[in-house]
């Protein structure tokens, strides 16, 4: 398809795994940051983020992918916004963030704009971008959390910075684990944001060609590869803007149905997969957790997506507040 299976009902022994609500972020961010400031954010961000859902539910996937990609290159900063300049290739056109959905942008715009109408100069659009994420997540029925605030823009953005800071289609459970934990985050929070991740939107057809033509990847169900290959045909030229859902159960709700997926063999991408397949995986233990239990799985999250907006914030002195989250004020 163009970006335009029943679930089987599981009940599984699983290894006890222990969801700990430890916070690794930044002290110097707050929830009620902007209470003097400007009180009337949330409500402002729910409102213009309620209005964009509803035009275009698809900017819920899209945001989270933006928010996770912004924060795991060289923090939370909203640095992913920027727009490219002919002196300056922005992480925007890394070849990893191409990908990146227009509506999750747009998203994050419109909020922005809402915001300096009431409150000019004042939110940064990293933490607008924070609060939209955590909205969106809660309308497709994800969980909620306490979105910490405080965050100012960054002034650099380059392309250049963006490869090895994010995952790959094809890693390893073991890559995978080392890359998040070069960011302070937990096996349990790779988990989790993978799930959380992959459990709405979209993945490219070439991101998985791979494992449905030639020797099938025995790890995948080989109903779901043939399913795959009818979403995904081979040709002379593979169309780049084919796509398919990255949940083919419930492909428009936050929900645990990525790790039930994955216990039948139908995780899409290898490194999906790979957390239950792997052997001797030690990701296996909480994706058996979280097929059990969807509300361990969103406890999990929320967890995971504090600790995850607060990596590498700038506070105080640092940065800027963006007057248009597209470019540096500077520029």
């Amino acid at each position: 398809m163009k970006r335009s299976s029943a679930l089987l009902s599981i009940f599984l022994a699983v290894a006890p795994v222990l969801i700990v609500a430890e916070i690794a972020i930044s002290p110097r961010l707050a929830t009620d940051f902007y209470v003097r400031s400007c009180p009337e954010l949330p409500s402002i961000v729910r409102r213009v983020i309620a209005a964009k859902f509803a035009q275009t539910p698809v900017a819920a996937a899209g945001t989270l992918r933006i928010f996770f990609h912004d924060c795991m290159v060289e923090g939370c900063d909203a640095s992913v916004l920027v727009a490219s300049t002919p002196s300056n290739k922005a992480e925007k056109d890394a070849e990893v963030n191409l990908s990146l959905p227009g509506d999750g942008f747009d998203a994050v715009i419109k909020a922005k704009a809402a915001v300096e109408s009431k409150c000019p100069g004042v939110v940064s659009c990293a933490d607008i971008l924070a609060l939209s994420t955590r909205e969106l997540v809660v309308l497709i029925g994800g969980p909620s959390w306490e979105v910490r605030l405080g965050r100012r823009d960054g002034t650099v953005s380059k392309a250049s910075r963006v490869p090895g800071n994010l995952p790959m289609p094809n890693m390893t459970v073991a890559e995978l684990t080392s890359l998040f934990a070069s960011k302070g985050l937990s096996l349990q929070d790779m988990v989790a944001l993978t799930g959380g991740g992959h459990t709405a939107g979209f993945a490219h057809c070439n991101q998985f060609m791979d494992r449905i033509y030639g020797t099938i990847d025995s790890t995948m169900n080989p109903s779901y590869a043939a399913e795959l290959r009818q979403a995904c045909p081979r040709g002379p030229s593979l169309d780049p803007t084919l796509v398919t859902h990255l949940d083919p159960s419930t492909p428009d709700l936050f929900d645990n149905a990525f790790f039930k997926n994955t216990l039948y063999g139908r995780g899409l991408l290898r490194s999906d997969q790979a957390l239950f397949s792997t052997s001797n995986s030690s990701a296996r233990p909480l994706v058996n957790l979280f097929a059990g239990s969807q509300p361990r799985f969103f406890e999990a999250f929320a967890v995971a997506m504090d600790k995850l907006g607060g990596i590498g914030v700038k506070t105080g002195g640092q940065g800027e507040i963006r007057r248009d989250c597209a470019a540096f004020n500077h520029a």
